[in-house]
């Protein structure tokens, strides 16, 4: 009941006029950034971060809550009307959204990342406010082997995601693994595959990969096409509201929340993040569908899983951030920052010494996700007519924007190369018809995989201690089945394709 009094107080104290148009400009420029392949959440936090200086700390923190929300859900936009994600949390979203606007549904593609990512908010949210302390004990008893666990759990899903033609996943997945070992060690630091180069010393960013994976490949399908001559104008179908009927809704619901609880999961585990969340859901509500060949055409339950995993990793995220100080991804590290900034201290005792700023924050976190909703609702025939400018000028404007963005991370002219390194990569996974989503999983989860390993063996001193852990004993024989089951599957699936050839 205490929880709930605060709660309403901190309604009261945020709704007032400028309280709400600052956090209603905080969401608006966070979703501008989102949406731009180049910039992220993160950035637009950081940009942010200076602005809240002269703010009290209860406003301070409700305006970056207010980017962040806008950041991560904005994402979703160009994903799904250019195939590039606009932040590292829409990757999965492409998979579908963008074959649903090539065919004309745009605008039901856009509804539904935008309704559903607003509902994953909400669902962690309410977490976040009535669990947050109990969920944070349960995150304290996962150590490095648990945490290699999941990650290790979370490759296997590369054998679904290849599912059909398990060769070049598997040769996709190696090649993301060879480019995320590229660089420093973790733990020890010994300098692997640089060749003498000081620019590979700090190994490829998140970043700019997946810039030139997916924005700078498009780029370079595109111009081929143009100059074929076998540029396809997308027709939008008109449609009321968010593009989907009632019926539609309440189908998607039990992937709503099974999507939903995986992303709040994972945001609970810091250092993991929503791009991974993203996948995991993705690759889950594939493998629970009972029409699995359609996700990558055009499937709507791809949105849905990708968009409501990767906004319920927000309220995850900001578990440990309040309760332990320990941020769970690169936002709320700046967000920790905008804490010490305003002289607080993240942990327990904010809580008991600043509830007023804690409480704000959980209902800054709902009125932000409404704004989100509203102000997205509102562009959603707007952005779609992006798909009605001329490729030849659309695409040098995200070309300079992606250089932009890339140079932005790290301030190195490298990342810049990178994108165009990765670029080609992924022309040629195109053009060789070699699925980018091992890759990608592969590469983002590469290196936590190793960095857990090492840190577990130097706590437990073995390999086999690990086993003694009930958590990583389930994820181990989980990932385990999944690599059977689906190597079975290929097997039988080759043997069928052998007879039907004999024939």
């Amino acid at each position: 009941m205490a929880a709930l009094a605060n709660l309403g107080n901190a309604f009261v104290a945020i709704c007032t006029p400028g309280s709400l148009l600052t956090m209603a400009f905080g969401v608006f420029v966070g979703i501008i950034f989102g949406s731009i392949p180049g910039l992220s959440a993160s950035m637009a936090v950081a940009l942010f971060l200076p602005l809240t200086f002269g703010m009290t700390p209860s406003m301070g923190m409700n305006t970056l809550v207010a980017v962040y929300i806008g950041g991560i859900s904005g994402g979703l936009i160009s994903a799904i009307l250019l195939n590039m994600p606009g932040t590292a949390s829409s990757i999965a979203t492409c998979f579908d959204g963008h074959p649903m606007a090539q065919r004309g549904e745009a605008i039901k593609a856009l509804g539904l990342g935008i309704v559903f990512s607003f509902l994953g908010s909400v669902f962690s949210f309410i977490i976040l406010t009535f669990g947050a302390p109990l969920l944070a004990d349960i995150a304290l008893k996962f150590t490095p082997a648990e945490n290699f666990g999941i990650c290790f759990f979370a490759l296997t899903m590369v054998a679904i995601l290849s599912s059909g033609n398990m060769l070049k996943g598997l040769l996709a997945s190696m090649l993301g693994l060879m480019f995320c070992l590229v660089g420093m060690a973790p733990i020890d630091g010994t300098p692997r595959f640089t060749f003498g180069s000081t620019q590979l010393m700090a190994g490829f960013d998140t970043l700019p990969t997946l810039i030139g994976i997916f924005a700078i490949s498009e780029i370079l399908i595109t111009a081929e096409e143009i100059s074929t001559g076998k540029v396809n104008i997308i027709q939008i179908k008109k449609a009321k509201g968010f593009g989907f009927s009632w019926q539609e809704f309440v189908q998607q619901l039990p992937n709503f929340f099974r999507s939903s609880l995986i992303g709040t999961g994972i945001g609970i585990l810091p250092g993991i993040g929503g791009s991974t969340s993203g996948m995991l859901a993705y690759v889950t509500a594939k493998n629970m569908s009972k029409h699995p060949e359609e996700f990558g055409k055009g499937c709507p339950d791809g949105v849905v899983a990708t968009e409501s995993a990767n906004n319920a990793t927000i309220g995850g995220a900001m578990i440990p951030l309040l309760v332990l100080g320990i941020p769970g991804d690169g936002v709320t590290a700046m967000m920790l920052g905008g804490f010490l900034i305003h002289g607080l201290s993240a942990g327990p005792l904010l809580f008991v010494k600043n509830a007023d700023v804690v409480y704000g924050i959980f209902a800054a976190c709902m009125v932000c996700s409404l704004m989100m909703l509203i102000i997205e609702f509102g562009g959603i025939r707007i952005f779609v007519q992006l798909l009605k400018i001329p490729k030849h000028i659309l695409m040098p404007l995200i070309l300079v924007l992606c250089c932009v963005g890339a140079y932005a991370t790290n301030n190195r002219i490298f990342d810049v190369q990178s994108i165009i390194l990765f670029g080609v990569v992924g022309y040629l996974f195109h053009k060789f018809r070699i699925p980018t989503t091992p890759f990608v999983l592969s590469f983002l989860i590469g290196e936590m995989m190793e960095t857990y390993l090492r840190r577990g063996l130097m706590q437990y001193k073995s390999f086999g201690a690990f086993f003694e852990r009930p958590i990583f004993d389930a994820f181990f024989f989980i990932a385990v089945v999944i690599l059977v089951w689906s190597s079975l599957k290929e097997f039988k699936a080759f043997k069928k394709k052998r007879a039907e050839a004999g024939h």
